[in-house]
């Protein structure tokens, strides 16, 4: 909800970035979403406090790992 009202990208998406690949992300956000452990919604792990990069601020959170 809270990406979905206040990100100005993905926003429709509700934050959701879909599958990520190494090498794919800037790396800060690389090296944070790749130490996180897979959560969920009713029990979220994200990163604290949000990454910067040169895109903005990011809060994480790993739903799924193939």
């Amino acid at each position: 909800e809270v990406a979905a009202q206040y990100s100005e990208d993905k926003a429709r998406q509700g934050g959701d970035l879909g599958w990520m690949t190494r090498g794919s992300m800037v790396g800060p956000f690389q090296e944070a979403a790749f130490a996180l452990p897979v959560s969920s919604m009713d029990k979220p792990v994200y990163t604290d406090p949000p990454v910067k990069t040169k895109f903005g601020y990011h809060i994480i959170m790993v739903e799924g790992r193939k």
